[in-house]
């Protein structure tokens, strides 16, 4: 803090207050390969700026010669370092957020991890910042990490880099080996869209052009790095957009008020504008605009607001409130740029759920149409994406959203894809444009549907799926339960595993991505079957559950029986009437269920059948017996 701003504290406490409150705010991240000095300097940055209170001083003295990495002097990284694995390794496994600020800013810093396996940590921090601080050890030079960070940045739309060259004090404070460093990154970051770079010598640990230019590096004459912040101009682009506001809550606390509650997260908004709810359409004008202390006049991107709407339309959660003259688009299929986060693979057609805005839908990915390689930006061919691996891919949604490209709004545009299951978020990333064909492929309006399919064959159609370990009697079965539903008067279908392989899947093999794949198709062509009226049996292994509930999805309410076939693997290899159990324990038969890929067993299914202590014959019958019971067989 500075003279002018302690004499104003000590005689105008509300005009200090007042000017602190209307500091412009820069977020900006740390960012590069491991033991860069990213912790260390945002350490230097809080102790500098008089952030750092008596008794953290006193605990950081203690914890600097138990655990520091500076022979007893003190080691600022573990101001930041605060899990007990990172004090432990000297590394940063999570993201830190630390706020310090100056006379002339605030800032919120993000000190993201280095280690290549915590990349997804990185994408988490920046994706909120206007900057990134990119740490190279002097020592190393550019690494690998270091691209990947870069390719990172320039993907998110980060327009400010500033290259910190650290730890210089350890070679000598050389001016060779910086301009070494900063031809071979400019000459990377070329490549990149990246429209301003500036790059610092610097030593993080000793305070080396940190707050003044460094006597130690006389031949450098750009900026030390907290002025340099303190003056980058960051251009609000957001704020002067089109208006943007994801709705999070409906805000009714009583028969008299009905307001939307939601973050700006794109232009203004004030009483009289005209507005458009998407994906719906329907248009209506602002009344009021209330924050937590009353009606507003306007209110800008970045504030949480509660926006009253001249007529009585229907808005939910998950919509998005636009300038009527100026909407985003809405669409359910779109090319992407995706960042993988999960140590199990991608699988393209495997459901997902993909989060945008406020709003949750189901997801499938198709084959990638390329990977990057970070090292080179190259774009190499792939089936699937691997954890910390970047790809462009085209995306299907089960319904339409409102979105703006990711480089005209971030929020908008960047979405985190989920695990239907676990909820774990397994990846992320950002909508380019959406497919042409999302725009043109429409359902085709049908006359005679499934309701007049169903009333011509006199039952109701469904799905039985037949689930279990290859040799559990799954197919054996299912024939005995269709010969029965067919004496019934039962219009009936089969799609059998290996039949199916012979035309509509012969090219698809047994990788996980593979069987994937061939579940969705087969749930499609299911779909498609009920939709005629027939009754599907459905005689696949199907061992993922994910696929499984797929396929009930699609079948839809009602109409979806899973029947699992329990038979114990080691009954199933006595049978083995195939000898593929045998292949298999040779390794002749790589990924197959129930040696080296797994099987998730059904959860809750309709029909449990122990296949060991009665006949097909049997749990035939009782399969029957349930459709006959939930009104499938008349």
């Amino acid at each position: 803090m500075t003279h002018a701003a302690d004499a104003l504290l000590e005689t105008d406490i509300d005009a200090y207050l007042t000017a602190h409150e209307n500091k412009s705010l820069l977020r900006f991240i740390t960012c590069g390969s491991v033991d860069d000095g990213k912790s260390t300097l945002i350490g230097r940055l809080l102790y500098e700026t008089k952030l750092v209170f008596e008794d953290h001083m006193a605990a950081l003295e203690v914890d600097s010669r138990k655990v520091g990495t500076q022979g007893g002097n003190l080691d600022f990284a573990l101001l930041l370092d605060g899990l007990e694995a990172e004090r432990e390794q000297g590394i940063t496994i999570d993201v830190a957020y630390r706020f310090f600020s100056t006379e002339r800013r605030k800032f919120i810093v993000a000190d993201t991890p280095g280690h290549e396996q915590y990349t997804r940590n990185m994408v988490t921090g920046a994706s909120t910042a206007d900057l990134a601080v990119l740490m190279i050890d002097a020592r190393k030079g550019v690494l690998t990490q270091t691209r990947r960070h870069s390719y990172l940045v320039s993907l998110l739309g980060i327009e400010h880099v500033v290259v910190a060259v650290n730890k210089l004090d350890l070679v000598d404070y050389s001016q060779e080996v910086f301009e070494e460093i900063e031809a071979d990154y400019r000459a990377f970051a070329e490549q990149l869209d990246i429209p301003d770079v500036v790059c610092i010598p610097m030593s993080a640990l000793k305070g080396d052009n940190l707050l003044h230019p460094s006597e130690n590096t006389p031949w450098y004459h750009g900026p030390a790095l907290i002025p340099y912040l303190e003056t980058v101009g960051v251009d609000d682009a957001v704020a002067a957009g089109p208006f943007r506001m994801p709705v999070q809550w409906v805000n009714r606390p009583n028969l008299d008020f009905r307001g939307f509650a939601g973050t700006i997260v794109g232009g203004t908004v004030a009483p009289g504008d005209a507005i458009r709810v998407l994906p719906g359409g329907r248009t209506s004008t602002v009344s009021r605009v209330v924050a937590g202390d009353g009606d507003l006049d306007e209110a800008i991107a970045g504030q949480a607001v509660t926006i009253c709407l001249a007529d009585e339309i229907d808005v939910s959660r998950g919509d998005v409130l636009v300038a009527a003259d100026d909407p985003a688009e809405v669409a359910d299929q779109f090319e992407t740029h995706l960042v993988w986060m999960h140590e199990h693979q991608m699988l393209p057609g495997r459901p997902y759920l993909l989060k945008v805005g406020a709003r949750t839908v189901g997801v499938t990915i198709e084959q990638p149409k390329y990977r990057v390689n970070v090292n080179t930006l190259e774009h190499t061919a792939a089936r699937t994406l691997e954890l910390n691996e970047i790809g462009v891919a085209n995306l299907t949604l089960d319904r339409p959203v409102p979105f703006d490209p990711y480089d005209a709004n971030r929020d908008m545009g960047g979405f985190i894809i989920t695990d239907r299951l676990t909820n774990a978020t397994v990846g992320a990333g950002l909508l380019h444009f959406a497919l042409r064909r999302s725009h043109n492929v429409h359902w085709q309006a049908i006359d005679v549907d499934e309701a007049a399919h169903t009333r011509l064959k006199g039952h109701q159609p469904a799905v039985v799926w037949f689930t279990g370990l290859s040799g559990s009697g799954k197919s054996a079965i299912a024939n005995l339960v269709e010969k029965r539903l067919h004496a019934a008067g039962v219009h009936t279908t089969m799609l059998d595993g290996d039949n199916v392989r012979h035309g509509l899947n012969k090219d698809l093999g047994f990788t996980e991505a593979h069987r994937v794949e061939n579940i969705r198709r087969v749930a499609e062509v299911a779909k498609l079957m009920v939709d005629a009226g027939l009754v599907v049996l459905v005689s696949f292994i199907s061992p993922f559950r994910s696929e499984r509930r797929m396929a009930r999805d699609l079948a839809g309410e009602g109409r979806f029986v899973e029947v699992f076939v329990d038979t114990p693997l080691e009954v199933a290899e006595d049978r083995d009437v195939k000898g593929l159990y045998k292949k298999a324990r040779r390794g002749e038969l790589p990924n197959f269920t129930g040696i080296d890929s797994p099987y998730e067993v059904p959860e809750a299914p309709e029909v449990h059948l122990d296949t060991t202590s009665t006949t097909p014959e049997a749990n035939a019958e009782q399969i029957v017996e349930h459709l006959r019971t939930i009104g499938i067989v008349p």
